[in-house]
């Protein structure tokens, strides 16, 4: 595996269905002492397991800083299951995670958060307002009330998602892609260096989706780097800098020019025919 701050470009390995995954009781390793230069984002041989059955087996990568990265695979791959591991949300069985360094335990104020909106109790009574000062309280803490300063940085991330005249409405009164800004601008107030997005497209409409990846490129300006779990393959191709293809293993991370193959997508798909039929298109079609 290529060390830290290295620009590595893709790395095929084995499909998940090449040798059997044993069961696992949980080893984590380790992580090594933190070196000079450091990625956003270090996995070390990453294995998420269920009931002692993996879901994610042996995932190795080096994210380099300041790129925008989809991370692309079919239903169950474990996308998700890769950001939350990566966040601490959830055990490990085995691997290790570093956030610039050092144990994610010890990074979390640099990490940004938006999950899939389906994951999200969105009758829970709180404004638009209330949900963007949430992403304050990694800098203030959970028992610090927000000053002033923190309101004035939460109507300016309001503003820059072009929900501020929403502030006092009800989460659940919006449109689904009105609570999709209102998550994103959560997400800025945390002013962090590391974002994490599980399907932020996902039920939007197109005005938003454009809004969206606008904001994701500004924030890639600005150096921070931000990893996207998506679906839409035919979008991938200009949408990120880097790649991430995941099939319960990691089949390829890179630049996006040298990952978006046929081949590659073929491995990581299996061979749905629906999906490669689309992939054929998106790698015909040259990025405009």
């Amino acid at each position: 595996m290529s060390g830290p701050g290295r620009d590595v470009g893709p790395v095929a390995v084995s499909s998940p269905r090449s040798s059997p995954m044993p069961q696992f009781e949980p080893t984590p390793s380790s992580p090594p002492a933190a070196a000079a230069e450091v990625s956003p984002l270090e996995v070390h041989d990453l294995t998420v397991a269920y009931q002692k059955k993996p879901v994610l087996w042996g995932v190795d990568l080096v994210t380099p800083a300041g790129k925008l990265v989809g991370i692309l695979g079919p239903n169950g791959a474990g996308k998700s299951t890769l950001i939350k591991a990566c966040m601490g949300l959830l055990p490990v069985a085995a691997g290790w995670v570093k956030v610039f360094g050092k144990p994610v335990a010890e990074s979390l104020g640099r990490v940004g958060y938006v999950p899939q909106r389906e994951s999200v109790d969105w009758d829970f009574p709180v404004s638009v307002m209330d949900v963007v000062l949430m992403g304050r309280y990694g800098k203030i803490g959970l028992f610090r009330r927000p000053t002033r300063a923190d309101r004035d940085i939460a109507r300016a991330c309001l503003e820059r998602v072009k929900m501020l005249p929403f502030a006092d409405r009800q989460i659940s009164n919006l449109s689904g892609g009105q609570q999709q800004r209102v998550f994103l601008a959560r997400a800025l107030a945390q002013e962090s260096d590391l974002y994490f997005m599980d399907e932020p497209f996902a039920g939007v409409d197109a005005a938003t989706e454009a809004a969206i990846i606008e904001l994701l490129h500004e924030l890639r300006s600005r150096g921070k780097t931000i990893l996207v779990v998506h679906h839409d393959l035919p979008t991938a191709r200009n949408y990120f800098d880097w790649l991430l293809l995941l099939n319960m293993r990691l089949v390829a991370f890179g630049p996006t020019e040298q990952v978006f193959t046929y081949e590659l997508l073929q491995k990581a798909y299996g061979g749905r025919l629906t999906i490669l039929s689309e992939v054929a298109e998106a790698v015909r079609v040259k990025v405009p």
